[in-house]
Parts: structure tokens; sequence; C-alpha cells
């Protein structure tokens, strides 16, 4: 009565205990040929009997439509997988003590077995009569004949239910190949696992291990720990676990019931189990030996050929999603990493106060682009803001050349001209084989008497934002042609403005602005509001208000950010 296959049709025919019109009627007909005051359709669960079917009952089993086993015959029909025909219930040794015969006045009783297409008895139609009665052999050939419908109509509904079933897999397989393919990380790639497979009928459980060299590690999601998750982290080779075999073997290991998890693996493993309340166990080792993924489901489980296919296939997504997951952290670890060796560490320089922001975009290896500088010559400050096209690992090592050569340039000009440092970029773009064109504010700052002035030139940036006392904020709009090393482009220009005391100069890069829902213009009106509401804070608050909530979405782009506020204080 146990086995899984058969729990497993009953669950797919979609009948319980509830009124159902289809099996009401075939037990209509059974009262109606055969003449008897009671007839059932009876479905058998481990630890009770369900009557989708009725006629005729009353009392409080029938408000329930269920009893418990100590009421059914119908568990002898499926435990012999043949009719039950007793024309005095009483008088038979199998059947004199039950429960039904008080209860339910079963004195007469005749039930054939209801199958699935493998044959297998997932309870009765029966006829009952409140006396003792000889069933005729037309009666039962009638009674034979309605059984034969009624599995007919058990048979239709659970193929209905596996054709839905192939297509919600088909459904699976196509979000999975997508899903999958957006992963950041292991942390992502198993919430976006545990999201594909929920809903009633879906496992109750998906893990993740991974492979190292002593055995597997677990991935575990921090907004959906389970217990096992902590105190079972990691599981050597051998461990006696379905994980660690499948792993160890490379093939996929089934464990359809507790029973088998109790025969086959380690006390530790069934206390892992059941402290979630698992009883089976699907493991299917990742491709190329990464790892294991696990679908762990609450009851005993059969696993459809279908069923297996759709999840060894999903198994080989993930071994995918692993592999670029490394490979992009792998690279985003070494643009990061040449990136942060190239952003500037802030000089200390009297009468400026000075902070900076660099945030990584967040989407794959899209890093390495963007950048900021500011570096003392001995008669100015010099600062700078850039964007190199492109966002790998190439546009990072761009930007350090571009960097360098800005720098070199302010260094050979006597006049320190920052468009004069711009136009030897280009000239240097124009010749060596860099590939790329850029955006930048290059700029020097010089101390005038009781203020600072402010030399600048655009090569096609977003225009710096200016705050000054009692003005408001101003967007420097002057700017040239982007760095694209063009031998007839023309001249550049520098741009000066005088900075009294308490003026607040903002230099970023378009990831601060720029979203894909809004209009450029919109965010930059946006940062402007900002500053002006904010100048007064402290450098670094003023730099997280600017910055709010762009780690909350995921960016397309690089932010770097700059800003300098003159003191007046010359100490």
């Amino acid at each position: 009565m146990r086995d899984p296959g058969r729990l497993e049709a009953l669950r797919l025919a979609g009948l319980t205990a509830a009124a159902d019109p289809g099996m009401d009627r075939f037990a209509r007909l059974v009262a109606r040929l055969l003449r008897v005051p009671v007839s059932l359709v009876s479905l058998l669960e481990p630890d009770r009997q369900v009557f989708p079917g009725m006629f005729g009952m009353s009392g409080r089993w029938a408000a329930r439509r269920e009893t418990p086993l100590s009421h059914s015959f119908c568990q002898h029909v499926v435990a012999d997988g043949g009719p039950l025909v007793l024309s005095d219930t009483r008088v038979h040794p199998r059947t004199c003590a039950s429960l039904a015969i008080p209860d339910l006045q079963v004195i007469a009783y005749a039930g054939m077995p209801l199958t699935d297409a493998d044959g297998r008895v997932l309870g009765s139609l029966c006829a009952i009569d409140h006396h003792p009665r000889e069933w005729t052999a037309d009666e039962l050939h009638d009674l034979e004949d309605l059984t034969a419908a009624c599995s007919m109509e058990l048979r239709l509904r659970i193929a209905s239910e596996l054709i839905q079933r192939d297509r919600d897999h088909a459904g699976l397989l196509l979000r999975a190949s997508v899903e999958l393919a957006h992963a950041h990380d292991p942390t992502d790639l198993t919430r976006r696992l545990r999201r594909l497979f929920q809903g009633p009928a879906e496992p109750a459980f998906v893990g993740l291990m991974l492979a190292d060299g002593q055995g597997l590690w677990r991935v575990i999601d921090p907004d959906d720990v389970r217990p096992v998750e902590s105190t079972i982290d990691r599981l050597d080779r051998d461990a006696p676990f379905p994980s660690s075999q499948a792993m160890r073997e490379q093939r996929t290991v089934f464990v359809p019931d507790r029973a088998a998890l109790v025969a086959g693996f380690g006390p530790e493993a069934v206390a892992g189990y059941d402290s979630l309340g698992l009883q089976s166990v699907l493991c299917v080792p990742l491709p190329n030996g990464h790892g294991v993924l696990t679908w762990c489901w609450s009851r005993p489980h059969v696993m459809a050929p279908t069923e297996e296919a759709v999840l060894t296939t999903v198994a080989a997504y993930v071994s995918q999603a692993v592999e670029r997951t490394r490979f992009v952290a792998n690279r985003l670890s070494t643009a990061e990493q040449l990136q942060a060796a190239m952003l500037t560490e802030l000089p200390d320089v009297p009468g400026l106060d000075m902070a900076a922001l660099y945030l990584p975009a967040a989407d794959q290896d899209m890093v390495g682009g963007d950048w900021y500088d500011a570096y003392p010559l001995p008669t100015a400050l010099m600062i700078s803001i850039g964007d190199v096209i492109g966002h790998d690992v190439r546009a990072a090592t761009v930007m350090s050349q571009i960097r360098s050569m800005l720098r070199q340039a302010s260094l050979d000009d006597p006049a320190r001209s920052p468009a004069a440092a711009l136009h030897a970029i280009d000239k240097a773009i124009d010749v060596l084989p860099l590939g790329v064109g850029a955006t930048a504010v290059h700029a020097r700052l010089d101390r005038d008497a009781d203020h600072w002035r402010l030399t600048w030139s655009n090569a096609g940036h977003p225009p710096p934002l200016l705050h000054t006392p009692g003005s408001g904020v101003t967007p420097l709009t002057d700017h040239d042609l982007l760095l694209l090393g063009l031998p007839d482009a023309p001249p550049r220009e520098d741009h000066s403005r005088a900075l009294p005391p308490g003026s607040v100069l903002l230099l970023y890069t378009d990831g601060l602005v720029e979203r894909r829902d809004a209009d450029i213009d919109a965010g930059t009106a946006h940062t402007a509001a900002l500053l002006s509401h904010h100048a007064d804070k402290p450098l670094p608050l003023l730099l997280q208000t600017l910055s709010a909530g762009l780690s909350e979405v995921p960016q397309r782009d690089d932010v770097a950010v700059l800003v300098v506020r003159v003191t007046g204080d010359e100490r």
C-alpha cells in the first residue's frame, strides 16, 4: 500500500477526500445497476481511505468522505490485487472484526480493483448492502464493466497530468537556460535555482555543492539558510552521503524514500535529511567535476524518465553557469586589481578638501574604464576624471596608459594648460595602437589671492558641477570633442572660473547620472539638486548621498567621482 509508484499515481490522479462529479457518477451507476443502498469509489492512501465518488452513505464519515483503515475493506482489494466479494462480512474471518460493520453497516460487500496503466491497484469500486446478500454473476459482470470504465477515467487523468508535467518541464528548461545564464556568483546561482523550483508540486529543497581538492562545500543562500546547511557545510569525498557518492562515482544517485536512505547511507546523512523533513533525494554530478546538484522531496518520490532527463539538463546548465561565474570572477579580480592600482591616493593640499569614490559595474565583467586623478605640481594642483570607451580588462589597461600620458603631458608643459595636455593625448591616440576613444575633464587649480582659480578643458565628458555660496549649482558646460585621435580635430580650449571659499567642485563619470529608465539630463539635474542641498556636508557624507541606491540596482557602468571643496584654510 505504501509503494511509491502507487502513491505517485494517486497524486497524479488528483483525487482525494472531496466530491468529484465524475467519480460520483460512477457511484450512482453502481447503485442503480446493482440496486444497492451504498456505493463508493474508494482510493487507498497510506493511512486512510478516501471517497471522491460516493452514493447513499450517511453520518460523520460521509461528511468527511474518508475513514481510517480500521473501517476499510478497500485495503484488502489493494493488498490482494483482485476482487473482494462477500455475502456476509460478519462471518468472514478476514473482515468480521472490521469497524465498518457496526459503524457503516457494511454487511454485504463487492469490490473490484481500480488500476492505473501499469496495473497498480489504487483503490476499489464497491457495492455495499446493509443485509446479507448473494451477488449474482450478472451483478458482478456489471460491476466489473463499470470498474473498467472508472479505471480508464483514472488513467486519463493521470495521463493528462503527465502531459502537463512534460509541458511544465519544457517551460522549466526554457526558464533555466535564461535565468541561470545571468547568475553573478555561486550564491546568486543557488538563489536563482530555488526560485526556479518553487511551488507545491516542486522539490522541497534544492542544494548546490561545489568541489574542491578535499571534497564538496555547500553554497548557502544567506536569505534562505536551512539548519542542515550550517551544520553540514562540507562533505569529504568518502562521506556516507548521497551527494558524496554521486561525486565520487560521477553518476546520478536517486534515493526514493527514507527506507532506502537508512539502508544505503550513514546515520549522519539520515539525521540531516530528517532535520529538514526530507525523505527522497536526487543527486546529479555536474559535468567536468564541478560539484553536485541535489533535489529533495518531503515524501517518497517516483522519478519519471522525463523528469530525470530534465533535471540532468538543468545540472548541465548549472555547470556552465559555474564555469562562467568563475571565469568572470577571475576577470573581475584582475580588472579590479588593475583599476585599484591605478586610482590615486588623494594628496593633502592646504586650502582644499578632497574625496573620491569608485564603484565597479555589477554586470559580468563590465569594469575598468572609469578613473580619477589628483596630483600636485610645483605651482598648481592637477585634477582629472575620465572614461575610456569599453568595460573590460583592456579598457582598464588603456585607462592606465592615458592617465600616465596625461600626467606626463602636464609635467612637460610649462604653462600647465589642460587643453594642451588633452591635445597631446589626441596626438598619442592618433599614433599609438590604443584602438579606443575616451572622454575626460582635465583641470588645474591655482591659488589666487583670497580664492582659488579653476582652469579646465573638457573632452566630450559630462559637465562638472560647481556649487558656489549664494549662487547655487552651475554646470560647467563648455566642452570640446572626445579623445578620438583625429588628425584634423579643431584646437582644444581652456576655460577659467574663480572659486571663492566654500565652493564645491564635482567631477563624475556618466555612471553616476545615467539610468536605463531615465534621460541622462534628468539624472544630471537630480545630482545637481542633491549637491545644492548637501554641499555643506563633510565630503564622505556628500559622496554617500550622491551615490545612494547605486549599489542596490545592478549598474551597467563604472562610477567614478572626485569632489573638491575650497576651505580657505591654509594650514
